[in-house]
């Protein structure tokens, strides 16, 4: 009897830069980087579904699932070219997101620039009602108020609506009137409800989630109809799924409701993408490093997990200052992300210093050595002079660099303001990335009270491995691994993402008057919700399912998240909870407040698919040392001088080939740069490991 087709999965991911995809089928898998296609994002994606179904030989009608992640809304806020929006809310706070929480991200500076809402103050329509914070009713919903802005909306050509009422959280019926008075005389509007995409206290956040889901809807809705009416068009019938923030796969249509919700879902799968390769080779405490064409992305990963969060800011007016931009309150995976990417531009500032990024030459131009008109220097234009790549030879020799266009966009942009060769220009401007990179990493572990003691860097993204070992050092981190496909990671990770699906709710409770019943019925409610939706992408696979409490003392300003038993809770439960919220509080700050109740402000279920991600076998094989492709001279940092290095092919080497440092190891998506004070390792697993001197020294010996 014949054996079945093994299932041919593909993932698609699209970045400011390159549109990465990724083909698996049983143990084969092909991957194919493109350049973005800004202006038409699904010309890019079906031109790099066409590739690879060429390479990997698999007919359209054969796919049996695409997953797709994008940035394009998170670019539509940052460039703000979202629709034209409009706020209904409650009589008296129609001014909430332009107040915010009158915090000051820095404290001194009397000209601080604040972010601009994405709803003008004269289309936030007031309406008379009002709802107490226990849920009951004060002023009824004024239906004839709400009538009377249709008017107003079509006048204003309004292309899609936000509804946000005070304490709609607990009591969502205003909201819900509201919008089937404006639907039904607004039939095409699309409609945001806060109680929907954002159902927790604190209405600033509330509100400015759902404007921000209000204003990126249209624009992701016809986006993603196109890719999916080109898809079938070009006989893929499958099923496509969406990449969440929060490290799930989700329908079409839940995607299409709450796009908000796909802002990180690129770096989410890289993150995934870290943790599968961390639970692989059973590595408790990760750094993940993720480096594209316009950013890179660092995310702390312990026991397998990556760190998660329920904020999110986007389009910040500082670009890396926490609280300059616009407050989202999803189920985000949390990292730190800065503009240090292959097409970071750099420049002299002001005061004389090099400085590198935020903004980036993207895709069009692009850098300047890819010879389609950019004329300002990027790092890849610098690591094209340090000698780590190959002008002939980059992404597979598909892409041809220009050596001189990066020396004279070098020399202009830098080397002359500095009177610096092109080379040294080069050298500076890979130093401050690196050490932008490093210092972003030692804030967010700092803030997350975790260190880099005896953690492992996994570095992937087209940049990560040719700077990971440099960053390494840096951090004072000894030992690299990059994986397979590193170069499209995060098109990798999407396919190790399981379907799952977060409901976050708010129901006010206090540990000392606990009420069970209202608990266990939203509990129950909640995970209804959650199952169904993961049903409709998955259908009756097992599933498991975890509960958070977010939870503080009374009096506090923030809550600290509380694991809970996925059961219905008793009376008796209570003791149970104030010992698990002890036991986290003291792992946070070492210490309790006696005598102060607990409350608990909010509540998530997550239900997802089950994963199978037990620790390879381990394998000793016969350490070699490879002959190399080729030599070139590079700019070794651990040296300071240029030196020649060999050359190898990743492809062309097996398990226990070792190569000492300095040394480039090339494949067609990206570069392993060996620092001279690293050897690379090909592990069992097919992975490079880079060894710092001393570790790899104790390792050889073992």
């Amino acid at each position: 009897m014949a054996s079945a087709t093994p299932k041919a999965r593909l993932a698609i991911d699209i970045g400011g830069t390159f549109t990465d995809l990724a083909l698996e089928r049983g143990d084969r898998r092909w991957t194919v980087k493109v350049l973005t296609t800004p202006s038409a994002p699904e010309q890019g994606v079906m031109d790099g579904v066409a590739r690879i179904l060429e390479e990997s030989g698999v007919a359209a009608g054969e796919l049996d699932l695409v997953i797709h992640g994008t940035t394009l809304a998170t670019n539509a806020i940052i460039e703000r070219k979202g629709a034209r929006t409009a706020l209904v809310t409650t009589e008296g706070f129609r001014d909430v997101i332009q107040l915010g929480t009158e915090s000051r991200f820095e404290q001194y500076d009397v000209n601080l620039d604040l972010p601009e809402p994405l709803v003008p103050r004269w289309l936030r329509l007031p309406v008379p009602e009002r709802v107490r914070n226990d849920g009951k009713v004060l002023l009824p919903l004024d239906e004839q108020a709400v009538e009377g802005l249709v008017p107003t909306l079509e006048a204003e050509g309004v292309e899609s609506l936000a509804i946000g009422f005070l304490h709609s959280f607990v009591t969502p019926d205003h909201e819900c009137r509201a919008r089937d008075i404006l639907a039904k005389r607004l039939p095409d509007m699309p409609i945001t409800l806060s109680c929907e995409v954002s159902p927790e206290m604190r209405e600033f956040e509330r509100f400015s989630t759902a404007c921000a889901n209000a204003y990126v809807q249209p624009l992701m809705a016809r986006y993603l109809t196109r890719l999916a009416e080109r898809l079938q068009a070009d006989g893929v019938g499958c099923p496509l799924f969406m990449m969440l923030s929060g490290g799930g796969l989700a329908t079409l249509d839940t995607a299409v409701r709450f796009p908000i919700r796909l802002v990180e879902s690129g770096p989410a799968g890289g993150a995934i993408f870290a943790s599968e390769i961390a639970a692989e080779m059973g590595l408790d405490k990760v750094l993940s490093y993720d480096m594209g064409g316009t950013t890179a992305k660092v995310c702390l990963i312990d026991d397998g997990r990556p760190q998660t969060a329920r904020t999110f800011e986007v389009a910040r007016v500082y670009r890396f200052r926490k609280g300059s931009g616009l407050p989202l309150r999803i189920p985000v995976i949390e990292m730190v992300e800065i503009g240090a990417g292959g097409g970071s531009i750099a420049h002299v500032d002001r005061l004389g210093v090099i400085a590198v990024g935020p903004e980036s030459a993207g895709a069009e131009p692009g850098p300047a050595c890819y010879g389609n008109g950019g004329g300002k220097p990027t790092v890849t234009d610098a690591n094209l002079l340090l000698g780590r790549f190959d002008p002939d030879a980059f992404a597979g020799g598909r892409i041809r660099l220009d050596t001189a266009a990066a020396e004279a966009a070098m020399q202009s942009a830098v080397g002359g303001p500095q009177k610096l060769e092109p080379r040294m220009a080069a050298l500076g401007v890979i130093e401050i990335v690196d050490e932008n990179m490093s210092n972003a990493a030692r804030v967010h572990a700092i803030e997350s009270g975790k260190g880099f003691d005896d953690r492992t860097l996994i570095a992937f993204g087209g940049g990560g491995p040719v700077h990971a070992a440099r960053v390494a050092e840096k951090l004072g981190i000894g030992r690299v691994v990059v994986p397979t496909s590193a170069g499209v990671g995060s098109a990798v990770g999407f396919l190790r993402a399981p379907v799952a699906y977060e409901v976050i709710r708010s129901l006010y409770q206090r540990l000392g008057s606990f009420d069970v019943d209202a608990v266990n019925a939203m509990f129950d409610a909640m995970s209804t919700e959650a199952r169904d939706t993961v049903r409709l992408g998955a259908g009756d696979v097992p599933v498991t399912e975890t509960r958070i409490g977010y939870m503080r003392y009374v009096g506090q300003g923030h809550e600290i998240a509380v694991a809970l038993p996925a059961r219905r809770l008793g009376a008796g439960d209570v003791e149970m909870l104030q010992k698990a919220y002890d036991d986290e509080y003291r792992h946070l700050y070492n210490r309790l407040v006696p005598q102060s109740d607990v409350e608990v402000l909010s509540w998530a279920v997550t239900v997802t698919t089950a994963a199978d991600r037990e620790p390879s076998a381990t394998r000793h094989a016969e350490r070699y040392e490879p002959e190399p492709a080729g030599r070139r001279e590079v700019f070794d940092t651990t040296a300071g001088k240029v030196v020649e290095v060999a050359i190898h092919e990743r492809a062309s080497l097996r398990a226990g080939a070792r190569i000492p440092g300095p040394a480039i190891v090339v494949e067609d998506e990206t570069s392993t740069v060996v620092t001279g004070g690293f050897d690379a390792l090909i592990n069992d697993l097919g992975y490079i490991e880079l060894l710092a001197r001393q570790a790899a020294g104790k390792e050889k010996a073992a």
